[in-house]
């Protein structure tokens, strides 16, 4: 077959990158192996556009046992006890076909964790919508909440915590990141690199199916009107047989049969078996005829490009393979030898008795394109608007705006859907700042969440990237949990676009800068370009995901308020930045101006303060300050307990408005027993934090002096009524 520029252009493939290719090839490739090109340097699998600026990204701390380049990143928590833990995104196959889309994605970075070793214990998601009056949002939410819980609850893992955003600017590309955090000892990690020759390489799982061809290079592309046509790119999952892939593979890794494992994720069969050989410096042999099908007469190519869920490749030490496939035999799955680690540094691949592809493996792997793109810094814009000629608005009218709109109303009917309590160890479910999982058996604990702000990163993608992590790190503390390490899924447009890969560049910069400051290293990510639609953009969307640790779970710390009549103390100071604020944008539409300072010393020593209050048990119940300011964190309080508040008006700052809804960061409200005061008080002292007594707790109502008062019912009855009428 003459491959012409036809077709390589519908591989996703440039006239230089073919260009290439011949030269690394030294001639021609037939069709099968400008598929295994296609598959392997492509946005998604090879980083080629964003390999420059991660290599930046800080990776490594006291706590870290692998960063970046593994299958999931993995951290100690002392104990011999290790976290492993990923998020990645699956928002193009969500897009197409929302429920396999969402489910898949899911089950994709489960593989993800228990191929290095681990038990998932855990499951978050970020999920972005458009507009709730765009037509297609309704059922685009509908299906991936559905698959999202059809996969997590099916498979008997708990979904834990995550968060659901609408805005315009996902109208026409959706966004559904998937986080999965496991435990494992620290001594049983396994990893995917080959070793030794002449190896058996084993195909296990579910039979291959022409499901998910070109998935991967699909997902770095752009959509245009014809994306319906992609459907058949969208793998299909089926929770049940990766709950019987998980049992096998940890059974199996209970022995030393095990050299090296990888699962068959984007580009599938193909991106297993070169990231295996690249990472050992081999080459594997693969005789395709012995691959499971589920499908008639599938040819070479579908075989090496099928995305079929559910499957893993294991390299195995000799003589192992017999008990090996007792197991998988027991738990009624394929076992198949179907190829060898070699000495040629090739990608050799059979059928029939004959050679069909042979590829050197560096040419696929470390010799992929890196493109150092041009891109613009941002320009930045002060706000256009005089807040003075603003129409204005009652605090409490305001604020029933925010709490009962889309993005701040109450997401029960989206948890309720989730099993957040499967496998009993679940602490601290959804709806708090982070959630809390026990480490089985143990006094101890994690905490994770996940958490975005496009319209920050949009305005100032620099401050936006600091400000993410340090939203995230807050979280994290206000549970009682020391902030160990994150994930990151890099969500942008098209990197091609010289502005669009200067968002990236920039959002990297502050995420680089948070993350040294507040020594939080990045161990694992996911980067996903190309989201849009017909030359439209989505917003700059960073993903951070973080992980915790609580040594001594006594009692968990919650934002819930706990008791009548305690003091309230609000750490951190108020400035009123009302730019780029949830007020703004519900109240009038706005959404202009820069994002709020970060300061980093402020954010480490308020936060770090502010652990030491919870680890000297001196606080009731903590709450990170960010979106919609200072009354609608305490309007969460008050909802999520039933307990009110009095609060009492500022004595320096004049403007309400500014002090109740401005968006400053670095701040948390803290509970504390009137007993507790005074020590409370001198720890801040001792640390030159700024800090301000605000009022108390209260029965039934939240108030403020003078100005608002509504009660704690009202509030619960205006936050959980959007779904309702939507």
């Amino acid at each position: 077959m003459i491959i012409t520029d036809q077709i390589v252009e519908k591989h996703g493939l440039s006239k230089e990158e073919f260009k290439n290719i011949k030269k690394l090839l030294k001639r021609d490739p037939n069709l099968l192996e400008l598929g295994v090109f296609s598959a392997m340097w492509n946005e998604h699998c090879s980083y080629k556009s964003s390999r420059l600026h991660l290599k930046n990204l800080p990776t490594k701390g006291k706590q870290v046992i692998q960063g970046p380049g593994e299958n999931a990143g993995v951290i100690d928590i002392g104990d011999d006890d290790a976290i492993v833990f990923k998020i990645e995104s699956h928002n193009h196959p969500s897009y197409i076909e929302p429920y396999q889309g969402a489910a898949t994605g899911v089950g994709g970075i489960l593989r993800d964790v228990f191929t290095m070793g681990a038990r998932p214990i855990a499951l978050l998601n970020s999920i972005h919508f458009g507009s709730p009056k765009h037509s297609k949002t309704k059922s685009l939410l509908n299906g991936v909440v559905s698959g999202i819980g059809g996969y997590g609850n099916c498979i008997g893992i708990p979904t834990v915590a995550g968060e659901t955003k609408f805005n315009e600017t996902y109208n026409e590309n959706i966004l559904v990141n998937a986080m999965a955090v496991g435990h494992a000892k620290k001594d049983k990690i396994f990893y995917s690199k080959a070793k030794g020759l002449n190896k058996s390489v084993v195909y296990v799982g579910s039979k291959t199916g022409r499901d998910g061809i070109h998935g991967a290079s699909m997902a770095s592309a752009e959509f245009d009107e014809n994306s319906e046509s992609k459907k058949p790119t969208v793998q299909v999952g089926d929770p049940f047989t990766e709950k019987l892939l998980m049992e096998a593979c940890l059974e199996l890794m209970k022995d030393n049969s095990i050299i090296s494992i990888q699962d068959m994720g984007a580009a599938g069969l193909t991106s297993s078996s070169v990231e295996m050989a690249s990472k050992g410096g081999l080459g594997i042999e693969l005789e395709l005829d012995k691959v499971p099908c589920r499908e008639e007469n599938m040819s070479p190519y579908e075989m090496m490009l099928s995305e079929s869920q559910e499957r893993m490749l294991i390299i195995l030490e000799d003589g192992k393979e017999q008990n090996a496939k007792k197991i998988f035999d027991k738990w009624d799955l394929d076992f198949v030898v179907i190829g060898k680690t070699t000495n040629t540094n090739n990608l050799t691949l059979k059928y029939e008795n004959q050679i069909v592809g042979e590829i050197p493996v560096e040419a696929l792997a470390s010799k992929a394109p890196i493109y150092d793109r041009k891109w613009i810094k941002k320009k930045t814009k002060k706000n256009s608007f005089n807040f003075k000629k603003l129409k204005k608005i009652k605090i409490e009218d305001a604020l029933i705006k925010i709490l009962s709109s889309p993005n701040h109303s109450s997401k029960n009917w989206i948890t309720d859907q989730y099993d957040q309590s499967v496998m009993c160890d679940t602490v601290l479910k959804s709806g708090s700042d982070a959630a809390i999982i026990r480490i089985h058996n143990k006094d101890k604990a994690i905490a994770v969440s996940v958490d975005s702000s496009a319209n920050y990163c949009k305005s100032h993608p620099i401050t936006g990237g600091k400000q993410i992590v340090c939203e995230n790190w807050r979280n994290l503390i206000t549970v009682g949990a020391k902030p160990l390490a994150i994930t990151n899924c890099l969500n942008f447009g098209n990197p091609e676009n010289q502005e669009i890969m200067g968002e990236f560049a920039e959002c990297l910069q502050g995420i680089k800068e948070a993350c040294e400051f507040l020594n939080y290293p990045v161990v694992s990510g996911n980067v996903s370009f190309y989201n849009g639609t017909n030359k439209k953009n989505i917003y700059p969307t960073p993903v951070i995901g973080g992980v915790g640790l609580i040594k001594k779970l006594s009692k968990p710390l919650s934002h819930h308020f706990k008791k009548d009549k305690s003091s309230l103390i609000l750490i951190g100071k108020t400035f009123g930045h009302l730019d780029q604020s949830c007020f703004l944008k519900e109240n009038y539409s706005i959404n202009e101006g820069l994002p709020p300072e970060v300061n980093l010393l402020n954010e480490k020593n308020n936060g770090e303060s502010l652990l030491k209050l919870i680890n000297k048990n001196l606080i009731l119940s903590s709450h990170d300050i960010s979106n919609g300011g200072l009354i609608t964190a305490l309007s969460e309080m008050s909802i999520s307990s039933g307990i009110g508040a009095k609060i009492l008006k500022p004595k320096k700052l004049t403007n309400l408005i500014e002090y109740f809804f401005g968006e400053d960061q670095a701040r948390y409200i803290v509970e504390v027993e009137d007993n507790s005061i005074g020590k409370v008080e001198k720890i801040l002292k001792e640390n030159n934090i700024f800090f301000e007594n605000i009022g108390f707790t209260q029965n039934e109502f939240l108030e403020i002096e003078g100005e608002l008062k509504i009660s704690t019912k009202d509030l619960f009855k205006i936050n959980n009524e959007w779904y309702n009428k939507y």
